[in-house]
């Protein structure tokens, strides 16, 4: 035939989650800057399984790859710590993309975040190597630019040092050169990403700020009865993985709540609740993630109420 069908691209371009990629990126340039090059070698391992994993369950229906997986892969890899072997960072991934989308049939039809499905699944497996072994940051001018991977391991986040009692710069916490996940650290990094998102209305600031008020009015009632393992709400922001999980992982367009703006007030301040509340009472310091997939529970029926009360309003 002469005009012959052009064959499907093998990636789809979806506009919304290639923002989000692009706003990641200095997130791993960043991780790359505090704890060397392995960072890097992470990003890419992950990024070649998450993308494989989906193509070899869509190509048989002779659908695309979506390019929210390269979401999925960049979110779930900056959450990692940077001592991660390769081989749990690759079964984390294929696991999120599996289990976490694929079986509900894929893009669009997913209930969880799928990057933080698989992160959930390595840090019930594969405790010590998740929580066990931290990287400081690489010294100097070029930071870890300059080398291989950071070679002085902690046992302690910036999280587990307050919750004892130590004091942790808040300086260092708000510019990232501290202990944590690969791109989890820089509160200031972060905030401004977060920000950019909001504006290009890639992430909805009414999650965004539902979370921040949840989380902050539940850390400051804390602070003053002076319940659990509490220290002062700014460094609770700035500290751990928060900040990234309500600018990146909470505003997931798919696995939030979508129907009405006060259903996204809603189901943003229960990610920040259930983030207080497990941080504060559980054995779980970051918190992030269990509060993200527990307010991923609710969506749908906080959809559903949100639908049932605009069709009241409409025929009262």
């Amino acid at each position: 035939m002469a005009d012959q069908q052009k064959k499907k691209p093998l990636v789809l371009k979806q506009k919304v989650m290639l923002q989000v990629v692009y706003a990641l990126i200095p997130l791993a340039a960043a991780s790359i800057y505090f704890f060397g090059w392995r960072s890097l070698v992470i990003l890419a391992v992950v990024n070649c399984a998450g993308f494989l994993t989906e193509f070899i369950m869509v190509r048989r229906a002779g659908q695309q790859v979506s390019s929210a997986v390269f979401v999925t892969n960049f979110i779930y890899a900056l959450s990692l710590p940077p001592t991660v072997p390769l081989w749990i960072a690759v079964v984390g991934i294929v696991f999120g993309v599996l289990f976490g989308k694929m079986v509900f049939g894929g893009f669009g039809r997913n209930i969880f975040n799928p990057a933080l499905a698989g992160r959930a699944f390595v840090y019930i497996s594969f405790g010590l190597p998740l929580t066990g072994r931290w990287a400081e940051p690489v010294q100097g001018i070029a930071g870890g630019f300059a080398a291989w991977q950071a070679d002085v391991v902690t046992k302690a986040t910036p999280l587990v040092k307050l919750a004892s009692g130590e004091s942790v710069s808040r300086i260092s916490l708000f510019l990232g050169n501290v202990s944590g996940s690969l791109g989890e650290t820089s509160a200031l990094l972060i905030l401004v990403l977060g920000i950019i998102l909001m504006i290009q209305k890639a992430a909805s600031f009414r999650i965004v700020l539902g979370g921040a008020a949840g989380f902050l009015v539940m850390q400051i009632i804390f602070f003053f009865i002076g319940a659990g393992k509490i220290f002062d709400p700014l460094s609770s922001v700035l500290a751990g993985s928060f900040l990234f999980g309500l600018m990146f992982c909470i505003t997931d367009p798919i696995s939030a709540s979508q129907t009405t703006n006060q259903g996204r007030w809603i189901y943003g301040s229960i990610f920040g609740v259930l983030c207080s509340l497990i941080r504060v009472f559980s054995s779980w310091p970051a918190a992030v993630t269990f509060a993200v997939l527990f307010a991923n529970t609710f969506a749908p029926l906080l959809d559903h109420l949100m639908k049932q009360a605009k069709k009241k309003r409409k025929t009262a």
